[in-house]
């Protein structure tokens, strides 16, 4: 009897906490709550309740102070009509001479005041040469201090950036100015020929790469240019911009074809950062360590974010070394890596090395790290808290493994799901298409059920609004309506996750026709139109294979030559031109056709079932030999030998 006194009792706190929390959060009256909590308890099995509320509550309690913070500092911002440059002019005031911004490639530093005179410099320039607030300005260039100078120049005065991947070519590089309307583009030397090393240019731009050199911001590195323009000061931020307005332009990859470019609003920008920085602990005493690519929102929202908001420190390393990455580390002084799951396995690959446990790294940031090397990575490197998170440039259902949870890239409360509206619902395993019940609503699933993930969609939120892509009729793809209830809208992450019992989740898979290599997102869709215009217009069916050991999945090309004439060596030579990296094909198979649906769709479920063993593959089979730069032919030794692991990819 006095047990079951205790467990009431219990039961009771639970539910007089929740009350409170529920209301205080969603803002619902009391006769909404009490039935909402009575529903949950009785559905758990009554003591599953208290068990799961034992071991989730402190874990549910930090989240929800951390939305609470990052929504009522939304808000704030919102009444104030602040803009991030206008934050940012806050971070200065309170750490002007701190160091912002270490590049790594020359060791340059610049403090915060560096920083914001830098930008002004661009704004003003840009005032000059007539860029008014809403015109579009192309940013194509690597890894440097001056990229985040410039785009934020640019939000001053209103301009929009379009950060567009360095690695692009030919159509896809055409494609992306194009859709974004960009009325300039700035580029590094890096990326033409015949500029010194350092000095940036802009084109005007009518649809080709073709118009006339203006070339104005070759002078933002000119030592004289930089006295004359400090004669005066940038002061006052455009006066029409609000945090719910554009501020650049990041390019995701999608099974639609060519990339699309998301729409980064000031709010969005500010609520990645913010997210990551108060979920996570982080201090402006942190130095971050950022190897990833500024066109991606890793990088340049996750990592530069927390110096332009929050005063941290950040080293920018031009490209990811994993030879000299502990190396950099020590020298800096860094406290926070940032990651994607190739880095960290790519890391594991390397021989040991004293200097890998002389450093000061605390905490690792990022996500897709496989739960399979998780501790023989925290282990190794002496890294205690592995920072994981799921998230999109465009989402609004964003996780994080606040508690360290191994292996889980986040969480949504058991307790209250509700105040978190986001869930995994069913979805056919063969098309990935919705399943809904009877009444037409999407189908949730039960822990350890697989499911894409799903947010639901408020744009008077600025934490669920969905401010989706400047080609809309890519929207109407990432959304679906009646997800959680009749009527809604919810946003379509197309990545398949699994919850367990407590709510933590577990990536498992992406849905549609993008994989995942090197840390890209690779669209076979676009791939598949760029190798039939190699091959003359051959049908190409593109897809990813698992391989063991490695990350993501490699691409994988098949196409029908049933005379297989097609030239290798020049085939190899055009894909270097034509494709970045990570979009070439690691594997060919030559096959006489291609199965095709009645509506002339390409099946893929069975190739992507026979792999690349060439005992299972009656087709020819090639693999691209990355220490001869071309392709041989796939024998069963060589199979045998990447599947063991010895032949790198």
């Amino acid at each position: 009897m006095c047990v079951r006194w205790i467990l009431l009792m219990m039961r009771l706190a639970c539910c007089t906490v929740l009350l409170f929390l529920l209301r205080l959060l969603v803002g619902l009256p009391w006769f909404q709550v009490l039935p909402s909590i009575l529903i949950f308890y009785l559905g758990s099995g009554g003591w599953k309740f208290v068990l799961i509320f034992a071991k989730t509550i402190r874990r549910d309690l930090h989240a929800a102070g951390v939305l609470l913070k990052v929504k009522s500092n939304v808000n704030r911002h919102l009444k104030e009509r602040n803009t991030l440059p206008k934050i940012f002019a806050e971070t200065v005031r309170r750490h002007g001479d701190k160091t912002a911004l270490i590049f790594e490639g020359t060791g340059e530093k610049w403090s915060f005041r560096q920083l914001d005179e830098y930008s002004n410099r661009v704004a003003n320039l840009l005032l000059q040469r007539g860029f008014v607030e809403g015109d579009v300005v192309a940013l194509f260039m690597e890894n440097r201090s001056q990229y985040v100078g410039l785009w934020l120049g640019m939000a001053k005065i209103g301009v929009e950036a379009a950060l567009i991947n360095f690695n692009l070519r030919l159509e896809a590089l055409v494609h992306c100015v194009t859709i974004s309307n960009a009325k300039a583009v700035v580029f590094g030397s890096e990326l033409t020929e015949g500029e010194d090393q350092g000095s940036y240019a802009v084109f005007a731009f009518s649809g080709v790469f073709q118009a006339r050199s203006i070339k104005p911001l070759v002078l933002l590195l000119s030592p004289l240019f930089s006295i004359v323009v400090l004669l005066y000061v940038f002061i006052d931020f455009s006066p029409y911009v609000g945090l719910p307005d554009r501020l650049f332009y990041i390019y995701t990859s999608g099974t639609t074809g060519m990339p699309k470019a998301a729409i980064v609003v000031h709010s969005r920008y500010y609520r990645m950062a913010a997210l990551v920085y108060y979920g996570f602990g982080m201090t402006s005493d942190d130095v971050l360590y950022d190897c990833l690519p500024l066109y991606h929102s890793a990088g340049n929202i996750v990592g530069v974010g927390q110096c332009l908001i929050h005063g941290m420190t950040v080293v920018i390393k031009k490209k990811f070394s994993a030879s000299r990455f502990w190396d950099d580390c020590a020298k800096y002084n860094c406290t926070i890596v940032q990651y994607i799951g190739e880095i960290c396995r790519y890391l594991l690959n390397q021989p040991v090395k004293d200097i890998e446990g002389k450093h000061k790294v605390r905490m690792a940031l990022g996500n897709g790290l496989r739960q399979s090397i998780w501790e023989e990575f925290t282990s190794r490197f002496n890294v205690p808290q592995i920072a994981e998170f799921y998230g999109a440039t465009e989402c609004n259902c964003s996780l994080g493994n606040f508690d360290n949870m191994t292996g889980a890239c986040g969480f949504n409360s058991q307790i209250l799901p509700f105040i978190y509206p986001i869930r995994l619902v069913k979805v056919d395993e063969e098309t990935m298409e919705l399943i809904r019940g009877p009444d037409g609503v999407c189908i949730p699933c039960g822990p350890g059920e697989p499911g894409q993930l799903v947010g639901r969609i408020n744009q008077k939120d600025p934490l669920r609004r969905f401010d989706g892509y400047v080609n809309e009729g890519a929207n109407s793809k990432k959304t679906a309506n009646s997800v959680f209830k009749k009527g809604d809208t919810a946003y379509l992450s197309g990545d398949v996750l699994v919850m367990d019992q407590y709510g933590y989740m577990y990536f498992k898979d992406r849905t549609g026709d993008t994989f995942r290599w090197k840390g890209e997102n690779v669209s076979t869709t676009e791939v598949e139109g760029t190798l039939s215009r190699l091959l003359d217009m051959m049908d190409v069916v593109v897809y990813g294979v698992e391989v063991p050991g490695a990350e993501g999945k490699a691409g994988m090309a098949a196409v029908a030559d049933p005379e297989r004439s097609t030239d290798l060596e020049k085939f190899g030579k055009d894909l270097e031109k034509a494709l970045p990296p990570y979009a070439r094909p690691v594997f060919l198979r030559f096959l006489k056709e291609v199965n095709k649906t009645g509506t002339y769709k390409f099946q893929k479920t069975d190739m992507r079932q026979d792999g690349f063993d060439p005992s299972m593959v009656s087709d020819k089979l090639y693999f691209l030999d990355p220490t001869r730069g071309r392709y041989v032919e796939l024998h069963q030794e060589l199979y045998s030998s990447i599947i063991s692991g010895k032949q790198k990819l």
